[in-house]
């Protein structure tokens, strides 16, 4: 019997992915439900190839499009946030991937959860914003949450096998942006067309300046901390500009075991859809000889500042993570609209995290007010 996929985000970087995943192995997998937040036309060519029961757009000012286009086929077409969260929850589907962007992944994903429903998660920020409450959830309901993060997948094979040893020591790589050997004088005259280009990754815009400004790899700190139940001292980012290894682990008698291969996202979104089990792939294989030198950098955390308050974050806890997302997510967009600078989105997140009310043991609705607030903070600190 196939498995029953929700993909919400279908029509980002991950999304798209994860659909070429489902045709390659449509003997295994079934696209029951399939969302996105804007992009209407490829939402509707989406469900044309798949035909999954539902499709959500969640701008309710795109629903008449999508529902003109799709009338004539079987498809039952919803239209908003709480509709997303409401689909999750449907009898059939056996796994939901959290592919959106930023906090709107956060509702959809506790729904889910609630729900039952296996997660494969693309959505860092679910974690980052409310790590607690959501591993928290996962384990009452008896719910797996497999990571898509290449970094985090990474680590998660590393583990298979591992006999519950414990770690000592998650090594987290990055490969260090576009702007790794910039200065600070260089970093404060970047652009966005400049920030848009990563090295080594296809990704969506606002992950990408993320990985710029190595907030990313802040995300991907503290998510490691929830998902593996470790502590941010015994998480070390190691810059890895090749991008071949994909993080490592360190266990108490020293031993590292690291997980390679070349840049391929659909190897993560396939092995949390399939495990345990490894299903075959024509992906282009890593080939050694290609890779004379493999170099490891200590992160400059001065210049990349981003990075420090993600562990500034983890370290305080309670909804002070959420407050650096707020403002990272009012920040970055205000960097892809042309109005503040790159070095600027670091000076408004600090005043953001010192401003916004500090919450030690927030709630759900905690974590909904505090959005609120750092967000209108970080905007008005723009203007």
């Amino acid at each position: 019997m196939k498995r029953q996929l929700a993909i919400l985000g279908s029509t980002g970087s991950i999304g798209t992915q994860a659909l070429e995943v489902v045709s390659e192995h449509a003997d295994l997998f079934e696209v029951y439900a399939l969302t996105a937040n804007n992009q209407v036309d490829l939402l509707i060519n989406q469900a044309r190839k798949y035909m999954p029961e539902v499709v959500v757009i969640a701008n309710e000012q795109k629903y008449p499009e999508l529902k003109e286009a799709l009338e004539d086929l079987p498809i039952k077409v919803w239209a908003g946030s709480d509709a997303i969260a409401q689909v999750v929850q449907s009898e059939p589907i056996d796994m939901v991937l959290t592919a959106m962007v930023g906090y709107s992944g956060l509702k959809p994903t506790i729904a889910a959860i609630k729900a039952g429903k296996a997660i494969a998660l693309a959505n860092k920020e679910t974690l980052v914003v409310a790590g607690e409450l959501i591993t928290g959830l996962a384990s009452e309901h008896k719910v797996p949450v497999l990571p898509v993060d290449s970094e985090h997948s990474a680590i998660f094979q590393c583990l298979a096998g591992s006999y519950d040893n414990p770690l000592e020591k998650i090594l987290l790589t990055a490969s260090g942006g576009p702007f790794r050997t910039k200065t600070l004088d260089e970093l404060a005259l970047v652009t966005k067309a400049q920030a848009l280009k990563h090295p080594n990754w296809t990704m969506g815009a606002k992950i990408t300046i993320d990985s710029a400004s190595m907030m990313n790899k802040g995300f991907e700190m503290i998510e490691a901390k929830w998902l593996f139940g470790v502590s941010p001292e015994q998480i070390q980012v190691v810059v890895h500009p090749q991008s071949v290894i994909h993080s490592m682990i360190q266990f108490e008698d020293g031993a590292v075991i690291a997980q390679l291969g070349i840049p391929d996202m659909k190897l993560p979104i396939a092995y949390a859809f399939s495990f345990p089990k490894r299903m075959k792939s024509m992906a282009p294989r890593l080939d050694f000889n290609q890779y004379s030198t493999l170099t490891f950098e200590e992160p400059d955390m001065k210049r990349f500042r981003n990075l420090a308050f993600a562990f500034e974050a983890a370290g305080k806890g309670g909804n002070m993570p959420c407050i650096l997302n707020a403002a990272n997510e009012v920040v970055v967009a205000a960097f892809l609209r042309d109005e503040v600078g790159f070095l600027r989105m670091s000076d408004i997140i600090e005043k953001t995290m010192e401003k916004a009310s500090f919450v030690a043991t927030p709630s759900y609705e905690d974590y909904v007010a505090t959005d609120e607030e750092a967000r209108r903070i970080a905007a008005s600190i723009i203007k």
